[in-house]
Formats: C-alpha cells, sequence, structure tokens
C-alpha cells in the first residue's frame, strides 16, 4: 500500500541487445516491465528486468532501492544478461577482425564513461581489437603510423629509433602534475603473471624531487639550524608518504626537472617563547 503514495521511480530501458534506450518510470516492476514490453513489441508473459551492470534480477522487495536513472535491461522468456561485460563479448564475437566502426564507437563509449571499471573493459577492448601485431609497413597498418613523421616508413624504423632517443633522454614525459592520467592506466599485479612483471615497471616518483630539492633542502637546513629544531614529520612525508609520491606508469614519469621547491614555512618547527616564571613572595 505504502507504493501508492511513493514518487513513480525512473529508469532508462533497454531490450537484450538492442542499442535504443527509452526512459520509463513506474511504481513497481510489472508496470515498468509492462511499458517496456509495449514501447518493444514483446510480449509481456515471461518477461523480467535485470540491472544492466552487473545483471541482478530486479524484483518486487528489489525495486524501490534502485537509484533513480539506472540502467535496466528488459529479458524475455529465456534469455539472459551477465551485466555489461556481456556487451563486450558481443563485439569480440561478431567482429572476426577489428573494424573501424567497431573501435570508434568503443573509443566514444570510453571518452563519455566515468565507472572505472567499464573503463577498464572498454580500455582493455580497444586495445585488443586495434591489434595488428603482424603489419609492418606504412601501407599495411596506417593507424599505427598517425603522428609520427612521414619518413618512418616501417614499425622496425621508428621502434629503432624510438629506442636510440630514449637511451639519450631516458623517458622525458610523464604526469607527475597531473591529479590524473589521461591515458588511463590501470593495472592489477594479483591477476596473473604478465601483470605481475608489468607492475615492476611502475615507478613511485617524487612531486617535489627528491634528490634535486628535497635532500639538498634538508641538507642545507641542518646546517644553518642555529638552535631551531627540524620540522622532521614534514621530511619524511615528502620523501615516504603519497602527499608527495605518485604512482605512475613508467610511459609517463617525467624526467625533466618539475621545478618545485620546499614550503620554507614548513622546514622548521615555529620557536616556542618560553614562560616567565612568576615572582615568590617572600614571608615577612
Amino acid at each position: 500500500m505504502m507504493s501508492v503514495f511513493r514518487k513513480p521511480k525512473t529508469f532508462k530501458l533497454r531490450a537484450l541487445h538492442s542499442p535504443q534506450k527509452f526512459g520509463v518510470a513506474g511504481k513497481s516492476c510489472q508496470e515498468v516491465v509492462r511499458k517496456g514490453c509495449l514501447h518493444f513489441q514483446l510480449p509481456v508473459p515471461g518477461s523480467r528486468l535485470c540491472l544492466y551492470e552487473d545483471g541482478t534480477e530486479v524484483t518486487g522487495g528489489y525495486f524501490w532501492s534502485i537509484p533513480d536513472n539506472s540502467e535496466l535491461v528488459l529479458l524475455t522468456e529465456g534469455q539472459t544478461w551477465d551485466g555489461y561485460v556481456s556487451d563486450i563479448s558481443r563485439f569480440l564475437s561478431v567482429f572476426h577482425k577489428p573494424h573501424v566502426g567497431v573501435i570508434q564507437a568503443a573509443r566514444q563509449l570510453l571518452s563519455d564513461e566515468q565507472a572505472p571499471l567499464r573503463q577498464k573493459l572498454l580500455a582493455d577492448l580497444l586495445h585488443t581489437i586495434s591489434e595488428n601485431i603482424a603489419a609492418e609497413t606504412r601501407a599495411e597498418d596506417p593507424p599505427w603510423f598517425e603522428g609520427l613523421e612521414s619518413r618512418f616508413r616501417s614499425k622496425s624504423s621508428y621502434l629503432r629509433f624510438s629506442c636510440e632517443g630514449r637511451i639519450r633522454g631516458y623517458l622525458r614525459e610523464g604526469p607527475f602534475d597531473m591529479a590524473s592520467c589521461a591515458s588511463r592506466h590501470s593495472i592489477n599485479p594479483y591477476s596473473n603473471r604478465e601483470s605481475r612483471v608489468l607492475f615492476s615497471t611502475w615507478n613511485l616518483d617524487h612531486v617535489i624531487e627528491k634528490k634535486r630539492t628535497v635532500i639538498p633542502t634538508l641538507a642545507g637546513a641542518l646546517e644553518d639550524q642555529d638552535g631551531r629544531q627540524l620540522d622532521w614529520e614534514y621530511f619524511y612525508s615528502l620523501l615516504f608518504t603519497s602527499e608527495n609520491l605518485k604512482l605512475v606508469h613508467v610511459a609517463c614519469h617525467k624526467k625533466t626537472t618539475h621545478g618545485l621547491s620546499c614550503d620554507p614555512s614548513r622546514i622548521y618547527r615555529p620557536r616556542t617563547k618560553p614562560r616567565r616564571r612568576r615572582a615568590t613572595r617572600k614571608c615577612p
């Protein structure tokens, strides 16, 4: 009886394997199912709802706890849905070879996506369907050469040049000064051996540089101490905590001078003024 007085729930509803979504409101699962079946011209008997994200079936008791504007999938009798992973599996099974339209669609989805897990799945999808390892020349794999000078006509010639430059300059690009990396790097070293080995290439990068700034400032502060007490907690935070350390992918580790300095107001602890002793009265 309480549902009669409640405001209808709003959802984004789609049918299985259908890209079309439409807004629907209702005060019960049955009402949303009826409206969805009418819209998609599907039979009502045996139809049910589940969450697009993970495939959880929507029942009467669960209905009111779902946030408004959640995305639902309408299933008919015999159909199943395992979550948005099903969409990616369908992409990979339908297209045996990478297709430009699929890659563009996945890139668009990735640019609009906010959920971290969906970002990772879409990024992995793009990585998988964009591979063209057997191709060597620019003519065989034009997308691989996007942004490169025309003098590079094969992958081997560019990678040879890139390796020589890396040895000379050692990774001059990376995001120590960014809140997050635009490349959306993601890794779980627990997942498999390859990820574990790859994790060893990630670096802890000091935002305020350890060798160029923190250590010299600390040494200078000790020499000029002049009775002042060093703020060791500040220097500890710069050297060993996430306050000044960022975990970055090896490809994004900047080796250029950061140009940042220590906070001069935090090098020493504030001086404490000695308390004056009250004069004691002598008894007559």
